[in-house]
């Protein structure tokens, strides 16, 4: 009942307005403000400062700096085993699975559209139409940079405009097609299995969604779908290069097509905890004439 009356509020509230303010006040640089942000933010959510290349609170210029810190050399190991994914956060398993008659699970008894997550994109949906997924969802005390699952080339980058609901379980659960109605940002890449997508879904509070290559690409300007293509100067990853970063937390969903013939790992479940660079499945390479595997890539983890 609490879960349903939460997700009727969410749909009446101006959430957009919302985040444009916290957006703002996030990265507002003042010394007192930020840093009774920071002190109050890492005493409700005990976050573990010593795993950063910085370690004092108080040197980040803002709130949003420290949410967004990066990890100290050393503070995440890449699982190296051939044809491993990789979790490309850290976070918990949402839900896991195969795609099935172009249908995600979003919650039990509610699903919801591949095509309509991909923004109505027909080509795209089909690449991975009876192929598999995971949705990882960020805690506001995660780490909160997105790295790469494996070595890939970036073909092309869709911004989807949406709402803003959250992503927590209690809305997960209770409102239809939350990931497909809320603002997104999907980038596809070519890999040694074939094409893998990221979605980086947005959600109330998240003021911007970043990638190393193009820096803030949302808020957005408008409601039409921004399309970005790379085929003719790719992008190259390898797996556990940084590619992107949540200003504020939200969720990701990883994509694959049936013929990297996923196998997930033993004990890996909705709920189960996930920490970036570990095994989350092996998959069959062949299915790419890319030529990429791990440690081919030129960004490194920062």
């Amino acid at each position: 009942m609490l879960g349903r009356l939460f997700a009727l509020i969410m749909e009446v509230t101006p959430q957009h307005a919302i985040s444009r303010v916290i957006h703002g006040l996030s990265r507002w640089s003042w010394g007192p403000w930020k840093n009774l942000l920071i002190r109050s933010f890492r005493r409700l959510y005990q976050v573990n400062t010593g795993e950063a290349v910085n370690s004092d609170p108080g040197a980040y210029p803002s709130f949003n700096a420290f949410f967004t810190r990066a990890l100290a050399p050393g503070a995440r190991t890449v699982d190296t085993t051939p044809n491993a994914l990789l979790s490309p956060v850290d976070g918990a398993v949402s839900q896991i699975g195969a795609i099935t008659e172009g249908r995600l699970i979003q919650a039990k008894r509610r699903d919801f559209s591949l095509a309509a997550l991909l923004g109505g994109d027909p080509a795209m949906a089909a690449r991975f139409a009876d192929g598999a997924f995971a949705t990882l969802y960020l805690s506001p005390r995660d780490y909160h940079r997105i790295h790469m699952p494996c070595a890939g080339e970036l073909q092309q980058m869709l911004h989807v405009p949406g709402r803003l609901f959250g992503v927590s379980a209690p809305l997960v659960r209770h409102v239809p097609d939350l990931y497909a109605r809320n603002e997104r940002l999907v980038c596809e890449f070519d890999t040694a299995f074939g094409p893998m997508a990221m979605v980086l879904v947005g959600a109330i509070g998240v003021g911007s969604i970043e990638t190393v290559w193009t820096g803030e690409v949302t808020p957005p300007r408008g409601q039409r779908i921004r399309n970005w293509d790379y085929h003719e100067r790719p992008v190259t990853f390898a797996a556990g290069d940084e590619m992107g970063r949540f200003n504020l937390g939200s969720t990701v969903i990883l994509l694959l097509p049936p013929q990297a013939s996923v196998r997930w790992d033993e004990g890996l479940a909705s709920e189960s905890t996930v920490r970036l660079g570990q095994s989350l499945a092996t998959y069959t390479s062949g299915g790419s004439e890319s030529g990429l595997f791990p440690g081919e890539g030129d960004h490194g983890i920062e």
